[in-house]
């Protein structure tokens, strides 16, 4: 018997997680701009997670936050491109992390993000990454992310 090819959308399930609606844009913004075949995301935040790493919130907590934040960024390009099989490579992630001056851990926080990213596309999920840390973030979410991904039609 053949193993069947699954979809990015049926790994995100098979992992226990699924996909919502996009979230609205509290700007003058949208969630996602296309050029040619990439594909630059506008940046994500999470409503379940509040505060600063290092004071409010565990590492674990962050990169939970990270994945649920990846998870908001794969809805809106989801909705942009009508299935996530068409992305053809993560190129780059921008993660902006919540944390208090002394907190040096924002690449543990972001691994949430990038774990997700090659568990739901493999090796074409593998991207450059920067992971930063923020004074303050809108609403006082934990993590924002943006990305940048190439397509094919």
């Amino acid at each position: 018997m053949t193993e069947q090819t699954l979809t990015p959308e049926q790994r995100i399930q098979e992992l226990g997680l699924e996909l919502s609606n996009p979230r609205t844009p509290v700007g003058t913004y949208v969630p996602c701009v296309r050029t040619g075949n990439l594909i630059f995301t506008a940046g994500q935040g999470v409503d379940q997670y509040k505060g600063k790493l290092g004071r409010d919130l565990t590492i674990e907590e962050g990169y939970a936050a990270s994945r649920q934040s990846m998870l908001n960024l794969l809805s809106a390009v989801k909705a942009e491109i009508g299935e996530l099989s068409k992305v053809k490579r993560v190129v780059k992630i921008l993660g902006f992390v919540n944390s208090t001056e002394d907190f040096t851990d924002q690449p543990k926080v972001m691994n949430g993000a990038s774990d997700l990213l090659v568990a739901v596309f493999g090796d074409k999920g593998r991207h450059g990454r920067s992971a930063v840390g923020m004074a303050q973030l809108p609403n006082n979410t934990a993590i924002e992310i943006e990305m940048i991904l190439e397509i094919e039609e």
